[in-house]
């Protein structure tokens, strides 16, 4: 059966007006073109559904029974339209990120803020893992993007440059070298190196160097806030990309660039699956990171220039 829409529409409108000029105008049809739709719609339903007479139009006792369905199917119809016209005008929808652990804490929360503002229909979910966590979440479809880096393995994933992200040391302010605008990494050799697990993206990064593979580890703990509590007793130093540093304010903590031969960074990518479309509330937060990569380039570029290389960035959304 090949029921369409304008026919139902045609068919609840003569129900409702009892007059075929009447029902013709209200759904912008020629009367010729309106009639020619009802008499399509009872040839589909092999019954008449209404009586004409010179003088008025009726239901026939089929027509009362199909009256029901119509409005019903209409009804519903129109629901399910403007479900799909409030998802793409934002107004609905879901947004699911899983984000390295940093980001889900320093610099995603502000983008959040904003988005929320600006829909606060749509949910929100954020998830913070470490690497291969967030990129299995993308993997399986939990999850709509991953903001990380690069895994060993990124097959059927698309990764999208957000940001380089340069490494700092921290140390206490009573540590040999935390008076100094800017370090070596040979010059680490002999500090006790407090690192992070090997499933961070951050021990990963760092393991690329091999300057970083011959300094001397102490500790290896996994999250960020323990690293700052060891740090400020005086345990040891550690190497954290800027965009961490908002966990080391701390009055005793000292943060201070390696100089520009020796850096190293952590590369940062918007990642989604390559063969699945994003819903329209999840492509407009996607936009809305994207849109911030100007900005955080402008901040590497600073924090990287001549003579500014003994201000840390710190990073936050642009307005």
């Amino acid at each position: 059966m090949n029921l369409s829409s304008r026919q139902l529409r045609a068919f609840v409108a003569l129900a409702q007006e009892r007059h075929f000029t009447r029902a013709a105008e209200r759904c912008h049809q020629t009367q010729p073109a309106f009639s020619a739709l009802i008499r399509s719609l009872e040839d589909i339903a092999g019954v008449r559904l209404f009586d004409r007479t010179t003088r008025r139009v009726e239901l026939t006792p089929e027509g009362h029974l199909f009256n029901e369905s119509a409005q019903r199917l209409l009804n519903d119809l129109d629901a399910v339209m403007g479900d799909i016209q409030d998802h793409v005008a934002k107004r609905k929808g879901r947004v699911a990120v899983s984000a390295l652990p940093s980001l889900a804490a320093g610099w995603l929360p502000g983008i959040y803020a904003q988005f929320h503002a600006q829909h606060p229909g749509v949910q929100l979910q954020l998830h913070d893992a470490l690497l291969e966590p967030c990129l299995d979440m993308v993997r399986r479809g939990s999850v709509d993007m991953a903001v990380a880096a690069k895994g060993r393995d990124m097959s059927g994933l698309l990764a999208e440059p957000l940001c380089e992200d340069y490494f700092y040391m921290v140390c206490r302010d009573d540590h040999p070298l935390a008076q100094r605008s800017a370090v070596h990494l040979r010059e680490l050799k002999g500090s006790a190196m407090i690192q992070l697990g090997k499933g961070s993206s951050i021990r990963q990064s760092l393991a690329r160097n091999a300057v970083f593979c011959d300094l001397d580890s102490f500790l290896e703990v996994d999250h960020l806030a323990t690293v700052t509590g060891l740090v400020s007793a005086g345990l040891g130093v550690s190497l954290v990309p800027a965009m961490t540093l908002f966990q080391f304010r701390h009055e005793q903590i000292k943060v201070i660039p390696l100089v520009p031969r020796s850096r190293i960074k952590r590369s940062l990518y918007l990642i989604r699956r390559s063969e699945k479309s994003l819903s329209s509330a999840a492509r407009a937060f996607y936009d809305v990171l994207l849109d911030q990569r100007s900005d955080l380039a402008r901040r590497n570029e600073q924090a990287m220039a001549p003579g500014t290389i003994s201000a840390p960035t710190i990073f936050s959304i642009s307005s």
